[in-house]
């Protein structure tokens, strides 16, 4: 249902949407919703969800109070970055790929760290 929007409102909406061949239903017993970016996710709990059909076309439309819930980053790190700190700090693969994950991916960092 769209905020503001009394059931007799919608329902001449619906029908005149289905004239132009759009058809809008509302998804029941949503729990949440999860829109994940980059560096975040936006958490929607128990969302307002309709979704209309366009010639073959899905659209949702999200109505709800959201909240932001960080994403920690795994650190990857390759496997030449691991071999190339091992060759220029002189040693095992295990110290270097250590000293990559506590210098977070920094090659020159972690060198200069096994360096010392």
């Amino acid at each position: 249902m769209i905020p503001g929007m009394n059931a007799k409102q919608m329902k001449k909406m619906e029908r005149q949407m289905k004239k132009m061949g759009m058809d809008m239903k509302e998804l029941k017993n949503v729990k949440e919703v999860i829109i994940r970016l980059e560096d975040k996710e936006l958490v929607i709990p128990n969302a307002d969800v309709s979704m209309m059909n366009v010639m073959g076309q899905e659209t949702y439309q999200v109505s709800g109070k959201a909240h932001e819930v960080e994403i920690e980053q795994e650190l990857i790190i390759p496997e030449e970055d691991i071999e190339m700190v091992a060759n220029q700090a002189r040693v095992s693969a295990e110290e270097a790929e250590k000293a990559l994950i506590e210098s977070e991916g920094d090659l020159a960092e972690a060198i200069l760290k096994l360096s010392q």
